[in-house]
């Protein structure tokens, strides 16, 4: 598709209702609020993904690369038929084709790293005189395409810390924790593009994917190789299907061909509430114990229905021992383990358990706040993360906008803002052009600054008239969100 159209409808005229003379249009990406508790900065993240798919990329496929004609009678033929009678026209289409690149700078803090709430992340204007209607018109676009990875990528920035924070006072080490929060989303995402860039948001923090597939396009767009660095991964596991074709009863046997024949070595997660989760842990594993135990790798025990706190770490209401006990006590009672140098129970490196429905972020810092009260590691599970966590929320989530905030009318600067008398303050934008600066460990706005000292401070340009200038890896993105997180 002509990457023209994907702007919402009532942008398509707004180059006619500019003041007659205007040569530039100056907005900024800004994260306006926090509707979670708790986090009050967000990560920056998926900006180098929307320039290069979709500025150069597509661009140049679909619109640069295809004849102008053609070009120019698909959006006519689209304009005209959803506005009916306008005057929209088509020569500022006909222009930038011939002119054969977008003529923009985008400039930019770095992705990974974490932006105050109210303060710009990056910002954006037009090159050349004719085309200042190009920079609003974006704005669809731009939001679409990178509210969701900043989004996914600061919640999960949250998991790393409440898990890190707990391996750090109840683990032996805390290296465990790049698995320990494990990306489920994907099947339960808006489309398939919505899970790739939510997906890799989760693996600036953590390295456990079920997403195939965002490991391709942080390879494609953020410089990865997996031949040579661990961009994310996973383990065999078995689904409910698998079991239930097994039969219930023969449920025992299930587990046995799967630890001793079908993975005789390495790591392998088991369903184990197909039936009765209980009766898992209190008959078949200490009949399997010899089996697990002399294995070379670690069998994974995975429950996903019930309440996750309840279930891993007990439930003191439970109707039964086990239940009281939860699964990890079960497991160490069976399997026994070591009692690390901070006083907390690990289990023996050959069993270990992974709860992957239901989570939450109060969740995670439930079970692992019980588990410590209970003398146990927070390390003795892994947590998979859900759509629930990644798909629930909006752009809204974080208050995601452009706004424009400057201009030029026949060569001369316009500040700019809006300040609605009926807003709770979340709309009032910043004013005229805009400079980041990095002081006491935080990024800072100063707004109505002169074009001297916009050149100077954080912000840092991208990309010029068709051309990334600065092309980060995923390495040096996970390197500044970790820096700053634990």
């Amino acid at each position: 598709m002509n990457p023209l159209l994907l702007t919402d409808g009532y942008k398509v005229d707004h180059r006619r209702q500019y003041p007659e003379g205007t040569t530039l249009v100056y907005s900024n990406w800004t994260p306006r609020k926090s509707r979670i508790s708790g986090i009050d900065e967000v990560v920056l993240f998926g900006l180098q993904y929307f320039i290069k798919k979709y500025i150069i990329e597509d661009f140049e496929t679909y619109f640069f690369k295809q004849p102008k004609g053609k070009v120019v009678r698909e959006y006519a033929r689209r304009i005209n038929n959803y506005l009916g009678e306008n005057q929209v026209g088509t020569k500022h289409i006909e222009d930038l084709h011939d002119l054969g690149y977008i003529p923009m700078v985008i400039k930019s803090l770095p992705e990974g790293v974490s932006v105050p709430v109210r303060v710009p992340m990056f910002t954006m204007y037009n090159t050349l005189p004719d085309f200042f209607w190009l920079t609003n018109y974006f704005e669809t676009l731009v939001s679409a395409v990178v509210w969701m990875p900043c989004t996914s990528a600061t919640i999960a920035k949250q998991y790393r810390r409440v898990l890190e924070k707990f391996a750090e006072e109840t683990a032996s080490n805390t290296d465990f924790v790049n698995w320990q929060g494990h990306d489920f989303s994907k099947r339960g995402m808006a489309g398939v593009e919505a899970s790739l860039i939510s997906a890799c948001g989760h693996l600036l923090s953590f390295t456990g994917t079920d997403t195939i597939p965002a490991i391709s396009l942080l390879e494609q767009y953020y410089k990865a190789d997996s031949d040579f660095e661990l961009v994310g991964g996973s383990v065999s596991a078995t689904e409910h299907s698998v079991m239930c074709m097994g039969t219930i009863d023969d449920e025992l046997g299930t587990f046995r061909r799967l630890i001793t024949e079908v993975y005789p070595k390495g790591i392998v997660s088991i369903v184990s509430d197909t039936w009765d989760l209980w009766k898992v842990l209190t008959k078949y594993l200490p009949l399997l114990k010899n089996e697990v135990l002399s294995r070379e790798g670690k069998v994974v025990i995975r429950p996903d229905s019930g309440d996750p706190v309840a279930i891993i770490c007990g439930n003191v209401n439970g109707k039964t021992e086990a239940e009281r006990k939860g699964v990890v006590e079960l497991l160490w009672e069976t399997f026994g383990g070591v009692v690390n140098e901070k006083g907390f129970k690990e289990l023996d490196s050959h069993i270990g358990t992974i709860y992957g429905d239901s989570i939450t972020l109060e969740r995670a810092e439930a079970i692992c706040n019980q588990l410590k009260e209970k003398g146990f590691a927070s390390t003795n599970v892994v947590l998979g993360i859900g759509s629930y966590t990644y798909q629930y929320n909006t752009r809204d989530t974080f208050g995601f906008a452009m706004k424009a905030t400057y201009g030029e009318v026949h060569g001369k600067g316009r500040e700019i803002f809006k300040d609605p008398i009926t807003d709770d303050g979340t709309k009032k934008s910043a004013k005229g052009l805009m400079k980041i600066l990095f002081e006491n460990g935080a990024y800072q706005l100063l707004d109505q600054v002169t074009w001297e000292q916009e050149k100077e401070g954080e912000l840092k340009e991208i990309f010029r008239d068709g051309k990334l200038i600065i092309d980060q890896s995923l390495a040096e993105i996970r390197a500044r969100l970790q820096k700053n997180t634990w």
